[in-house]
Protein backbone atom coordinates (compact mmCIF):
# COMPACT_ATOMS: atom_id res chain seq x y z
CA UNK A 1 0.00 0.00 0.00
CA UNK A 2 3.03 2.30 1.24
CA UNK A 3 4.64 1.71 -2.39
CA UNK A 4 1.65 2.23 -4.71
CA UNK A 5 0.70 5.32 -2.85
CA UNK A 6 4.48 6.64 -2.91
CA UNK A 7 4.33 5.98 -6.71
CA UNK A 8 0.59 7.40 -7.15
CA UNK A 9 1.42 10.45 -5.29
CA UNK A 10 4.40 11.53 -7.55
CA UNK A 11 2.41 10.97 -10.53
CA UNK A 12 -1.04 12.33 -10.16
CA UNK A 13 -1.81 16.01 -10.94
CA UNK A 14 -0.12 18.29 -12.45
CA UNK A 15 3.55 17.99 -12.64
CA UNK A 16 5.50 19.21 -9.57
CA UNK A 17 5.95 22.28 -9.11
CA UNK A 18 3.57 23.80 -11.85
CA UNK A 19 0.58 23.92 -9.76
CA UNK A 20 0.84 28.21 -8.86
CA UNK A 21 3.45 30.24 -9.25
CA UNK A 22 4.72 32.97 -6.07
CA UNK A 23 3.24 36.50 -6.29
CA UNK A 24 5.68 38.75 -8.30
CA UNK A 25 8.70 39.80 -5.73
CA UNK A 26 8.74 36.61 -3.87
CA UNK A 27 10.43 33.77 -3.38
CA UNK A 28 8.86 30.59 -4.23
CA UNK A 29 8.53 28.52 -0.64
CA UNK A 30 10.18 24.87 -0.80
CA UNK A 31 9.10 22.68 1.96
CA UNK A 32 11.44 19.57 2.75
CA UNK A 33 10.64 16.72 5.26
CA UNK A 34 14.42 16.17 6.40
CA UNK A 35 18.00 17.43 5.45
CA UNK A 36 19.15 16.03 2.60
CA UNK A 37 16.32 17.17 0.67
CA UNK A 38 16.71 20.76 2.59
CA UNK A 39 20.59 20.42 1.33
CA UNK A 40 19.59 19.80 -2.28
CA UNK A 41 16.95 22.58 -2.58
CA UNK A 42 18.81 24.98 -1.47
CA UNK A 43 22.42 23.76 -3.87
CA UNK A 44 20.24 23.09 -6.57
CA UNK A 45 17.90 26.48 -6.06
CA UNK A 46 20.12 28.70 -4.33
CA UNK A 47 18.85 32.23 -3.40
CA UNK A 48 16.10 31.70 -6.29
CA UNK A 49 13.93 29.52 -3.56
CA UNK A 50 13.13 29.96 0.20
CA UNK A 51 13.56 26.72 1.61
CA UNK A 52 11.51 25.81 4.84
CA UNK A 53 12.99 22.48 6.86
CA UNK A 54 11.03 23.53 10.89
CA UNK A 55 12.39 19.86 12.08
CA UNK A 56 13.95 21.23 15.73
CA UNK A 57 17.83 20.44 16.21
CA UNK A 58 18.27 17.07 17.58
CA UNK A 59 14.92 15.82 16.49
CA UNK A 60 14.58 12.95 13.54
CA UNK A 61 11.89 14.14 11.38
CA UNK A 62 11.38 10.71 10.41
CA UNK A 63 9.32 10.70 13.64
CA UNK A 64 8.77 14.38 14.09
CA UNK A 65 5.04 15.67 14.08
CA UNK A 66 4.59 19.26 12.67
CA UNK A 67 2.79 21.78 15.00
CA UNK A 68 0.15 23.00 13.46
CA UNK A 69 1.58 26.57 12.14
CA UNK A 70 4.30 24.11 10.47
CA UNK A 71 1.86 21.96 8.74
CA UNK A 72 -0.36 25.46 7.56
CA UNK A 73 3.65 25.99 6.02
CA UNK A 74 3.61 22.78 4.54
CA UNK A 75 0.08 23.38 3.31
CA UNK A 76 0.81 26.89 1.75
CA UNK A 77 4.41 25.90 0.20
CA UNK A 78 4.61 26.32 -3.54
CA UNK A 79 6.83 22.69 -3.80
CA UNK A 80 6.65 20.57 -0.58
CA UNK A 81 9.38 17.59 -1.09
CA UNK A 82 8.73 14.24 0.59
CA UNK A 83 11.13 11.30 0.57
CA UNK A 84 8.65 8.38 0.32
CA UNK A 85 9.54 4.44 2.11
CA UNK A 86 7.15 5.64 4.56
CA UNK A 87 9.74 8.75 5.94
CA UNK A 88 7.61 11.48 7.81
CA UNK A 89 4.24 9.10 8.91
CA UNK A 90 2.26 12.50 9.63
CA UNK A 91 2.54 12.62 5.71
CA UNK A 92 -0.43 9.90 5.44
CA UNK A 93 -2.64 11.56 7.31
CA UNK A 94 -2.16 15.56 6.23
CA UNK A 95 -3.83 17.22 3.47
CA UNK A 96 -1.55 18.13 0.84
CA UNK A 97 -2.01 19.03 -2.59
CA UNK A 98 -0.43 16.97 -4.96
CA UNK A 99 0.09 18.61 -7.74
CA UNK A 100 3.08 20.79 -5.21
CA UNK A 101 3.75 17.23 -3.51
CA UNK A 102 7.09 15.68 -4.85
CA UNK A 103 8.14 12.00 -3.56
CA UNK A 104 11.95 11.84 -4.13
CA UNK A 105 12.80 8.40 -3.64
CA UNK A 106 9.45 6.83 -6.08
CA UNK A 107 11.69 6.65 -9.15
CA UNK A 108 13.54 4.11 -7.48
CA UNK A 109 10.78 2.39 -5.32
CA UNK A 110 11.64 -1.47 -6.39
CA UNK A 111 14.24 -1.27 -4.56
CA UNK A 112 13.29 -0.07 -1.30
CA UNK A 113 13.90 -2.22 1.33
CA UNK A 114 11.14 -3.85 3.20
CA UNK A 115 11.18 -4.63 6.58
CA UNK A 116 8.00 -7.02 7.87
CA UNK A 117 9.08 -7.09 11.44
CA UNK A 118 7.72 -5.16 13.26
CA UNK A 119 9.21 -2.94 16.48
CA UNK A 120 7.61 -0.91 18.49
CA UNK A 121 9.28 1.58 20.96
CA UNK A 122 9.78 4.74 22.04
CA UNK A 123 12.17 7.62 22.80
CA UNK A 124 12.51 10.94 22.92
CA UNK A 125 9.98 13.22 22.24
CA UNK A 126 8.74 11.91 19.02
CA UNK A 127 7.16 9.36 21.09
CA UNK A 128 6.33 5.42 20.60
CA UNK A 129 7.44 4.10 16.79
CA UNK A 130 7.57 1.02 14.60
CA UNK A 131 10.22 -0.27 12.46
CA UNK A 132 7.76 -2.25 10.45
CA UNK A 133 7.11 -1.53 6.49
CA UNK A 134 10.49 0.13 4.86
CA UNK A 135 13.74 1.42 5.34
CA UNK A 136 12.87 4.78 4.64
CA UNK A 137 16.87 6.17 5.12
CA UNK A 138 17.32 5.79 1.64
CA UNK A 139 19.35 8.50 0.72
CA UNK A 140 22.35 6.63 2.74
CA UNK A 141 22.79 4.51 -0.67
CA UNK A 142 24.26 7.67 -2.08
CA UNK A 143 23.81 6.73 -5.54
CA UNK A 144 20.11 6.79 -4.51
CA UNK A 145 20.67 10.44 -2.90
CA UNK A 146 21.53 11.46 -6.52
CA UNK A 147 18.57 10.21 -8.16
CA UNK A 148 16.72 12.42 -5.58
CA UNK A 149 18.84 15.03 -5.86
CA UNK A 150 17.71 14.42 -9.51
CA UNK A 151 14.18 14.61 -8.75
CA UNK A 152 14.24 17.95 -6.33
CA UNK A 153 15.97 19.42 -9.70
CA UNK A 154 13.28 18.67 -12.24
CA UNK A 155 10.66 19.56 -9.76
CA UNK A 156 12.62 22.86 -9.48
CA UNK A 157 13.08 23.67 -13.17
CA UNK A 158 9.21 23.05 -13.57
CA UNK A 159 8.86 25.88 -10.78
CA UNK A 160 11.37 28.25 -11.86
CA UNK A 161 11.97 27.63 -15.75
CA UNK A 162 13.38 31.03 -16.07
CA UNK A 163 16.45 29.37 -13.64
CA UNK A 164 16.31 25.88 -15.36
CA UNK A 165 19.73 26.00 -16.79
CA UNK A 166 21.49 27.50 -13.43
CA UNK A 167 19.58 24.47 -11.90
CA UNK A 168 20.76 22.04 -13.96
CA UNK A 169 24.43 23.23 -13.75
CA UNK A 170 23.91 23.14 -10.09
CA UNK A 171 22.46 19.51 -10.57
CA UNK A 172 25.67 18.40 -12.27
CA UNK A 173 27.95 19.44 -9.81
CA UNK A 174 25.77 17.77 -6.72
CA UNK A 175 26.09 14.90 -8.77
CA UNK A 176 29.53 14.78 -9.25
CA UNK A 177 30.12 15.15 -5.37
CA UNK A 178 27.97 12.47 -4.25
CA UNK A 179 29.05 9.96 -7.19
CA UNK A 180 32.62 10.56 -5.09
CA UNK A 181 31.52 10.42 -1.93
CA UNK A 182 29.88 7.18 -2.61
CA UNK A 183 33.46 5.72 -3.96
CA UNK A 184 35.27 6.36 -1.22
CA UNK A 185 32.44 4.59 1.22
CA UNK A 186 32.82 1.70 -0.91
CA UNK A 187 36.42 1.55 -1.48
CA UNK A 188 36.52 1.64 2.28
CA UNK A 189 34.20 -0.82 3.01
CA UNK A 190 36.23 -3.01 0.53
CA UNK A 191 39.38 -2.82 2.18
CA UNK A 192 37.74 -5.92 5.07
CA UNK A 193 34.99 -7.20 3.22
CA UNK A 194 33.37 -9.50 5.24
CA UNK A 195 34.09 -7.81 8.28
CA UNK A 196 31.11 -8.15 11.12
CA UNK A 197 28.97 -4.97 12.28
CA UNK A 198 26.39 -3.79 14.51
CA UNK A 199 24.25 -1.44 14.35
CA UNK A 200 22.16 0.43 17.15
CA UNK A 201 19.52 1.25 15.10
CA UNK A 202 17.49 -0.20 11.72
CA UNK A 203 18.24 3.00 9.80
CA UNK A 204 21.54 1.91 7.49
CA UNK A 205 20.16 -1.08 5.54
CA UNK A 206 20.73 1.18 2.22
CA UNK A 207 24.52 2.04 3.18
CA UNK A 208 25.08 -1.98 3.86
CA UNK A 209 23.92 -2.63 0.56
CA UNK A 210 25.22 -0.33 -1.45
CA UNK A 211 28.81 -0.99 0.13
CA UNK A 212 28.56 -4.90 0.86
CA UNK A 213 28.63 -4.70 4.74
CA UNK A 214 27.88 -7.72 6.47
CA UNK A 215 25.43 -5.44 9.19
CA UNK A 216 23.05 -6.51 12.20
CA UNK A 217 20.72 -4.08 13.59
CA UNK A 218 19.09 -4.18 17.09
CA UNK A 219 16.99 -1.28 18.67
CA UNK A 220 19.12 0.57 20.68
CA UNK A 221 18.76 4.48 21.45
CA UNK A 222 21.74 6.60 22.40
CA UNK A 223 20.53 8.22 25.32
CA UNK A 224 19.33 5.21 26.61
CA UNK A 225 20.59 1.78 28.57
CA UNK A 226 18.88 -0.81 26.64
CA UNK A 227 18.11 -2.84 29.72
CA UNK A 228 19.21 -6.87 31.09
CA UNK A 229 17.40 -8.52 28.31
CA UNK A 230 18.80 -6.62 25.28
CA UNK A 231 22.25 -7.08 27.11
CA UNK A 232 22.08 -10.62 26.91
CA UNK A 233 20.79 -11.03 23.11
CA UNK A 234 23.51 -9.05 22.48
CA UNK A 235 25.93 -11.24 24.64
CA UNK A 236 24.32 -14.47 22.69
CA UNK A 237 24.62 -12.68 19.68
CA UNK A 238 28.51 -12.16 19.74
CA UNK A 239 29.24 -15.97 20.82
CA UNK A 240 27.62 -16.50 17.21
CA UNK A 241 28.88 -13.54 15.27
CA UNK A 242 32.11 -11.51 17.09
CA UNK A 243 31.19 -8.19 15.85
CA UNK A 244 33.48 -5.59 17.34
CA UNK A 245 32.06 -2.32 15.99
CA UNK A 246 28.45 -0.51 16.70
CA UNK A 247 27.48 1.35 14.17
CA UNK A 248 25.56 4.47 16.18
CA UNK A 249 23.20 8.09 15.05
CA UNK A 250 24.47 9.56 17.84
CA UNK A 251 26.91 9.03 20.84
CA UNK A 252 25.88 6.33 23.39
CA UNK A 253 25.80 6.77 27.18
CA UNK A 254 29.26 6.85 28.58
CA UNK A 255 28.20 4.10 30.48
CA UNK A 256 26.78 2.19 27.37
CA UNK A 257 29.69 2.75 25.60
CA UNK A 258 32.21 1.62 28.25
CA UNK A 259 30.02 -1.99 28.77
CA UNK A 260 30.37 -2.22 25.00
CA UNK A 261 33.86 -1.95 24.96
CA UNK A 262 33.93 -4.27 28.08
CA UNK A 263 32.24 -6.91 25.04
CA UNK A 264 35.03 -6.49 22.67
CA UNK A 265 32.49 -3.62 20.63
CA UNK A 266 33.86 -0.06 19.90
CA UNK A 267 31.21 2.47 19.28
CA UNK A 268 30.97 4.40 16.31
CA UNK A 269 29.13 7.23 15.17
CA UNK A 270 27.70 7.12 11.46
CA UNK A 271 25.68 10.31 10.87
CA UNK A 272 22.34 9.27 9.00
CA UNK A 273 21.91 13.09 8.62
CA UNK A 274 18.17 13.57 8.46
CA UNK A 275 17.54 16.40 10.87
CA UNK A 276 19.38 19.13 11.72
CA UNK A 277 22.01 18.61 14.67
CA UNK A 278 21.45 19.73 18.15
CA UNK A 279 24.64 20.29 18.99
CA UNK A 280 24.34 23.37 16.28
CA UNK A 281 27.17 21.47 13.78
CA UNK A 282 27.29 21.60 10.50
CA UNK A 283 23.87 20.79 8.79
CA UNK A 284 24.83 20.95 5.23
CA UNK A 285 24.11 17.06 3.98
CA UNK A 286 27.20 16.93 1.77
CA UNK A 287 29.42 18.30 4.44
CA UNK A 288 27.97 15.33 6.82
CA UNK A 289 28.34 12.28 4.58
CA UNK A 290 31.94 13.61 3.71
CA UNK A 291 32.47 13.08 7.61
CA UNK A 292 30.76 9.84 7.11
CA UNK A 293 34.01 9.03 4.07
CA UNK A 294 36.03 10.09 6.73
CA UNK A 295 34.74 7.64 9.44
CA UNK A 296 34.36 4.51 7.61
CA UNK A 297 37.77 5.28 6.32
CA UNK A 298 39.07 4.89 9.61
CA UNK A 299 36.77 2.64 10.36
CA UNK A 300 37.34 0.05 7.60
CA UNK A 301 41.72 1.18 7.88
CA UNK A 302 41.48 -0.74 11.28
CA UNK A 303 42.52 -4.69 11.47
Amino acid sequence: VLLGAAVLLAGCGEPAGAGRAAPDGARPVVFAVNQPLATFARRLGGDLVDVRFPAPPGVDPADWMPAPDDLAAAQAADLILANGAGYAGWLEHASLPTSRLVVTAAGFADRWIERPDAVVHRHGPEGAHSHAGFEAHTWLDLDQAARQADAVATALAALLPDGAAAIEAARAELVVELAALDARWRAAAARDPGRPLLASHPVYGYLARRCGLDLESVHWEPDQDPGVMEWGALARRLEERPARTMLWEGEPLPEVAERLRALGVESVVLDPGGGVPADGGDADFVGRMEANARVLEQLFDER
